[in-house]
């Protein structure tokens, strides 16, 4: 009889927790828009090196869109695609989060705008992922193509490019990492636009902590 009534609240527990969580996730999609911009902490090989050369705690973002009502992130990784949001999240370190939204959204991000959005990203969907961040469309890396997305379907800047050369190049997990990709031929002058200096933005807003 114990038994039976332990097994019971198991199931019990198990269902909750899972509807809970289904609530929880149902709930995030629904307050998300198109063009939210998403951060958060990669556990990819390069994760370390990105968060210590930009002094950033994030260090991989994409751009929500929603695609027959469900919240997708366009981002690039190994190549440029779609990533359904939960799928996505779960990829970050300990599930943590971060979304922001333009500070006038309501009068920038029109369904014209919107359109224009979900257009342009078929000029960068495929590319290959960048390892050595260059400024050019024919490989993308993460803030590079949100950057361009809003630049060219806006005409928006979120966030000032930088050079390679400002960057903290002095960690050692940097310098293992940029000898790995350039060996000694850094572009010191190549233009980068760190996820940083997108989240720290005076364009956007804050919407969602997770």
């Amino acid at each position: 009889m114990m038994k039976a009534l332990s097994t019971s609240l198991a199931a019990l527990l198990a269902l909750l927790t899972s509807t809970t969580g289904h609530a929880a996730t149902a709930a995030t999609a629904a307050t998300l828009k198109d063009g939210d911009i998403i951060f958060h902490t990669s556990r990819s090989a390069q994760s370390v090196a990105v968060q210590r050369a930009t002094g950033s705690r994030y260090s991989h973002m994409g751009v929500v869109l929603l695609r027959d009502g469900k919240p997708f992130v366009f981002e690039a990784v190994s190549t440029v695609r779609y990533t359904p949001l939960a799928q996505w999240t779960a990829r970050g370190n300990g599930g943590h989060y971060v979304v922001k939204r333009l500070r006038d959204a309501d009068k920038l991000l029109t369904p014209g705008a919107v359109a224009r959005l979900h257009a342009k990203t078929s000029d960068f969907a495929g590319r290959p992922y960048d390892l050595t961040f260059e400024w050019s469309d024919g490989r993308i890396y993460c803030s590079e193509l949100v950057w361009k997305l809003y630049q060219r379907a806006l005409g928006v800047r979120i966030g000032e490019l930088q050079k390679i050369r400002e960057f903290n190049l002095t960690d050692p997990a940097v310098r293992a990492k940029m000898r790995e990709r350039y060996g000694d031929k850094v572009p010191m002058d190549e233009p980068v636009i760190s996820p940083v200096a997108m989240f720290e933005s005076p364009l956007l807003v804050t919407v969602e902590t997770r």
